[in-house]
């Protein structure tokens, strides 16, 4: 291992950069840097050679031509092992350069402005850096790449270890992360101008992913996988941005229920409760009242409700906390916010997790991606965002609903959309009393939530997420008491599920609209 004689910094993140340049120069090693980097360790007095003495070339171009220089490049990438290299650097005057410390221009932050014009965007675009990376992490076995102050102390740490040289090990940990970073900004780069193009199809040729690990997991599913979670960093109501309060270390299980809790609290814009069970609600319910909202979803079926995820689109408050506290469990519960003082009451049962997300109160918008993925690939669709206007709504029956029918007819169906197919709602009001999830054929789903509705299925409107294919599933509604079904239509026997449901007096409402969630 060969001692580290030369480094160049330039960082835009300035955090812990001093004292590791103190600690360099205590190495006796030569420090190169540039502009604002420069500025920093000299005003805390570590000596830095300006990389423009050291190339004998200016900065030119507003400074965006500083380190492209065969003096910086040939110091990064010339191998030592080769003589040849060796001796094209004497004959040209190239000194090695054996750690490159850098880290980018904050493209990623800057761009998270809502407020950043293209001209700023582009103006972040770092050339240089990247460019610099890219060399050492080439050319590791040499050279040493430090794009990440986490990793200062580890660098330290090595050199301080071995003689004022960096292992094999640890260069090698440098460069993948490396070759990691500027993956990651390259794609921020594209990702953002892809979005600000005129010509942006709706599903678009390339999909660039950015994803950073928030934390492993302590298993997946099942405890024999492993998993993780991983954020792409974007800003508002999504649950990488999640504050976790309280309770024990979240599950996989856990985030894939609240992902589907925080969707779908969001979709109603009236203070809302679910309740869900593997992605599955077991209670969905609007109120003017938080607390009463929560009762009627827990009504719903108490027994599912035994180890749920909760997700709320209002914050928590005091009456809404006594009836969650008083529940016999819940696994976490995810709010925009918590009522002062709630918390207390909340967290005397240390397991449960509690979660803040500010925006659960937000409708989410049309047009925004969704990727599922498959093994080699994945499926992109929009999102299942739809309202009152992008329905087509008919009145198929002789009976007509009320207007007071209609609120509970749109509840249903909103509500039937976060259900797995074959999906089957009855909804008295705007909270569910019955529901059935996820069977092979329609008929099976109508009578699992009749069955659990009970005589609350008697007069209750039945949402559907896609059309009846035949008209026993109108039958099985009819003979449970429903007094209103709605549905999108399209089936080839719609005229016989009309005539089932005029023979049962149901008033009958196609939407042309399909809640499919596989």
């Amino acid at each position: 291992m060969e001692k580290i004689r030369r480094a160049l910094i330039s960082v835009s993140d300035k955090n812990g950069i001093v004292d590791l340049a103190k600690f360099l120069d205590s190495q006796g090693v030569q420090i190169l840097s540039t502009g604002g980097t420069l500025k920093a360790l000299t005003d805390a007095g570590v000596p830095a050679v300006q990389v423009s003495d050291f190339t004998g070339s200016p900065e030119i171009l507003d400074g965006r031509v500083k380190t492209l220089h065969p003096k910086i490049h040939g110091g990064i990438l010339g191998r030592r092992d080769l003589d040849s290299h060796k001796k094209q650097m004497r004959e040209h005057g190239i000194e090695p350069i054996d750690l490159v410390v850098v880290n980018l221009y904050p493209f990623e932050k800057v761009t998270a402005n809502p407020d950043c014009s293209l001209e700023d965007a582009i103006e972040n675009i770092d050339i240089g850096g990247p460019s610099m990376v890219r060399s050492a992490a080439k050319n590791s076995d040499s050279v040493a790449v430090v794009t990440d102050p986490a990793d200062y102390a580890r660098v330290q740490s090595e050199m301080e270890a071995n003689g004022g040289a960096i292992g094999a090990e640890t260069r090698r940990y440098l460069m993948v992360k490396a070759f990691a970073r500027t993956a990651e900004y390259d794609s921020a780069i594209a990702g953002y101008l892809s979005s600000k193009s005129e010509k942006t199809a709706a599903i678009p040729d390339r999909i660039q992913l950015n994803l950073k690990k928030v934390g492993d997991l302590r298993y997946g599913e099942n405890p024999h996988q492993k998993a993780a979670w991983y954020t792409d960093g974007s800003s508002g109501p999504k649950l990488p941005n999640a504050k976790v309060l309280s309770g024990k270390e979240l599950s996989y299980n856990n985030l894939l229920d609240l992902e589907s809790a925080a969707r779908m609290v969001r979709d109603f814009a009236e203070p809302t409760v679910a309740i869900l069970k593997h992605n599955n609600p077991c209670g969905l319910a609007s109120d003017s009242d938080l607390a009463t909202a929560y009762k009627n979803a827990y009504d719903c079926d108490p027994v599912s409700a035994y180890g749920s995820i909760i997700g709320l689109n209002r914050i928590v408050d005091a009456a809404t906390a006594e009836r969650i506290h008083e529940s016999p469990f819940v696994e976490a519960v995810i709010a925009p916010g918590y009522a002062e003082g709630v918390l207390d009451l909340l967290t005397e049962k240390q397991s449960r997790r509690f979660l803040e997300l500010p925006g659960l109160d937000q409708n989410p918008e049309k047009g925004t991606l969704e990727l599922r993925f498959i093994e080699g690939g994945a499926l992109a669709q929009e999102k299942d965002v739809a309202w009152e206007d992008d329905y087509d709504w008919k009145v198929v029956t002789k009976r007509q609903p009320t207007a007071e029918e209609k609120a509970s007819l749109l509840f249903a169906f909103r509500a039937v959309k976060h259900v797995k197919s074959n999906a089957i709602v009855l909804v008295q009001g705007t909270h569910t009393v019955g529901i059935g999830a996820g069977q092979m054929n329609r008929l099976e789903s109508v009578r699992i939530a009749t069955k659990n509705a009970g005589d609350k299925a008697k007069g209750s409107v039945l949402g559907s997420d896609a059309f009846f294919p035949f008209r026993d599933g109108v039958d099985a509604a009819a003979e449970a008491g429903v007094g209103l079904i709605i549905q999108p239509g399209g089936s080839k026997r719609d005229d016989e599920a009309i005539e089932a449901a005029d023979e049962a007096g149901i008033a009958m409402v196609f939407t042309g609209v399909r809640h499919f969630r596989h």
